[in-house]
């Protein structure tokens, strides 16, 4: 672990995704839970902490370096947004908007896992909708032809009645 995050794959200042895999810094499989992720951060970021090589400077300023990569890659892995935006390659750790794109993939995975866990219509239930639709009995549905969570039925409301014209 200490071999990768310290093999220099984000030469220079503050490289960025660009150039090093967050990964491969902290010394994780992708699949790495967050409690992996946070483990790994912990170890490098006590090892490589500026604080502990004060006393080295020569070596203070690499030590610095690799501490700010390695709080970067934590950074984006510890939050479902960016990481998500990492992991489909569209995470650019210079742009300062990714903020708002990152709230929208938060959102959308947020979505995502509610239908995950919505359960499916049954046969029973797909012939009914088409028997109520077939039969123009719709207006009894919620969205998407499912029953309101609390079984009300919806009232048909009549058309406004015309005026009549002189």
């Amino acid at each position: 672990m200490d071999a990768e995050a310290g093999s220099g794959n984000a030469s220079g200042g503050g490289g960025g995704a660009s150039t090093c895999c967050y990964y491969a810094l902290l010394g994780i499989r992708k699949n790495a839970s967050a409690t992996d992720i946070r483990t790994a951060y912990r170890k490098l970021a006590m090892r490589w902490h500026p604080d502990r090589w004060a006393s080295n400077p020569g070596a203070a300023g690499e030590a610095n370096r690799r501490f700010q990569r390695i709080q970067e890659a934590y950074s984006v892995l510890s939050d479902k947004g960016k990481k998500a935006m990492y992991d489909a390659g569209l995470f650019d750790p210079l742009d300062d908007d990714d903020q708002d794109f990152s709230d929208f993939m938060q959102e959308m995975l947020v979505m995502m896992d509610n239908v995950k866990n919505e359960k499916p219509d049954t046969l029973e239930d797909l012939q009914k909708m088409l028997q109520d639709i077939v039969n123009g009995d719709e207006g009894s549905r919620g969205v998407g032809g499912r029953v309101p969570p609390d079984g009300a039925r919806r009232a048909r409301v009549a058309p406004y009645p015309q005026q009549q014209r002189r």
